[in-house]
């Protein structure tokens, strides 16, 4: 079975960007909050680990992967279950990649807009 290694690096995308999504944007605050709460004070460990899933990107990153090896069929290496696998593993990673190179541009992006902020009062306090 061939398959090009960029597909591995293109579906690692979607997958990095839904997990980013869901567990750190704006948009799925008030759902992430009441996940972390849940996840906190549930009596049942289950469910405690179920409402974790939501708030960590690199937990959710795993069952993103599920959904969409389910829905291209894609595989690494081997044409049976072993192809299945190995994509597996190897998606969360590169999509855990692009989530840390995520990260670190969004952190220096805010140290650069704090700096910006701070030099521009200290030009106005002059």
């Amino acid at each position: 079975m061939e398959t090009p290694i960029y597909y591995l690096f293109v579906l690692a995308l979607p997958i990095a960007c839904v997990a980013w999504t869901v567990t750190k944007e704006e948009i799925f605050k008030e759902a992430r909050e009441f996940c972390v709460d849940r996840s906190k004070t549930a009596h049942s460990l289950i469910k405690r680990k179920f409402f974790y899933v939501f708030t960590c990107e690199y937990c959710f990153s795993h069952y993103v992967t599920l959904l969409l090896l389910f829905i291209t069929n894609f595989k690494l290496i081997y044409p049976d279950w072993r192809g299945y696998l190995i994509a597996f593993f190897a998606l969360v990673w590169i999509a855990n990649v692009y989530m840390s190179i995520y990260n670190i541009i969004r952190i220096d992006l805010k140290k650069e807009k704090i700096r910006a902020a701070k030099e521009e009062s200290e030009l106005k306090n002059e």
